[in-house]
């Protein structure tokens, strides 16, 4: 989610917005202009890339109007203007136009770093846009969208989403979108999976996970959507191989925290969360028969057996029953 600084007048002499993640910069851009038009119905929008905004350029766009209009200067890829752009905007930022709203869009990092302080010393109003590599943000971005139309989505509900879905935040968000016109009321985990279980179910994580949670029947639909719609066998076996190897990681480590097993392990923190759920039933000797189902099923994938598909379902059988051995 972009982040504000504490200058939150949309309408602010500079907006700066600071990421590589493109769905919350063009948010950024769409907000200002948006603004700006509700001021003003007529405003002026320029929208420009570094070789648009030559010398010259931003003097020309903000010089006083016979008609006073307001407009909204938009500069995208900010870090790469040339040494003599950079000039005009510093010169531009002491001294800012009225009814003019400059907005920067900088990727952040050492390139273009002199624009980047010179726009931060002069005030501007700064929208964090970082890339959202981490599982938990996107998670967190979903409930967000959520939360911003005003409707209710269970916690398991986002997560489904997220698995489902992936990284692309404009396809999560058009997601979240879809759900809240077509749905009443809360939207739960069933809600999502009748929307996008073609697409969670094609994922070779989701046999794994189907598998060392001991859902066999889950876990082996899984596996024929997967290999239905084109994903490799032997991206499901190393799936089932990641998630049987972190059940025994985890099962043998010592108690802790998620943040301090994290760096112990060499897992992500939600990471943490989710193996213990799944490790429940499991054993020391269960561990070890997954991973020699999982060996046999990787030599089957590659060309050690006749049937690539039945060595894989051999592991995803084996696997779930060794989950459920604690007990028995």
């Amino acid at each position: 989610m972009a982040r504000k600084t504490a200058n939150d007048d949309v309408l602010a002499a500079v907006t700066l917005a600071v990421g590589q993640e493109e769905l919350l910069l063009d948010r950024a851009v769409q907000e200002v202009v948006a603004a700006a038009r509700a001021a003003d119905a007529d405003t002026d929008v320029r929208d420009l890339t570094p070789d648009q905004l030559q010398p010259g350029t931003l003097a020309e766009l903000t010089s006083p109007s016979l008609f006073s209009e307001r407009k909204v200067v938009v500069v995208r890829n900010a870090q790469d203007l040339s040494a003599d752009t950079v000039k005009d905007v510093k010169a531009y930022l002491s001294a800012p136009a009225e009814e003019i709203t400059l907005v920067l869009l900088h990727a952040g990092g050492v390139k273009g770093k002199a624009l980047l302080d010179a726009a931060r010393k002069a005030g501007a109003r700064e929208i964090a846009c970082p890339k959202m590599t981490k599982p938990a943000d996107r998670l967190a971005f979903v409930r967000q969208e959520f939360r911003a139309t005003g409707r209710s989505a269970t916690p398991e509900a986002c997560q489904a989403l997220v698995d489902a879905i992936g990284s692309d935040l404009r396809e999560l968000a058009s997601a979240v979108t879809q759900l809240v016109a077509d749905v009443e009321g809360t939207i739960d985990e069933a809600v999502v999976g009748r929307y996008y279980t073609g697409r969670a179910e094609a994922s070779s994580f989701t046999v794994a996970d189907r598998a060392v949670e001991g859902r066999a029947a889950e876990a082996l639909e899984a596996l024929r959507w997967s290999l239905a719609t084109g994903v490799a066998p032997v991206m499901i076996t190393s799936a089932l191989a990641q998630g049987v190897r972190a059940i025994g990681k985890l099962s043998s480590a010592r108690g802790g925290r998620p943040a301090d097993l994290a760096r112990e392990l060499g897992m992500p923190p939600w990471k943490i969360d989710r193996v213990r759920q799944q490790m429940r039933g499991w054993t020391p000797d269960g561990v070890a028969v997954a991973l020699r189902a999982v060996a046999e099923a990787d030599a089957g994938v590659k060309g050690g057996g006749d049937d690539p598909e039945y060595a894989l379902e051999k592991a995803v059988v084996v696997i779930a029953r060794a989950a459920r051995s604690r007990g028995r």
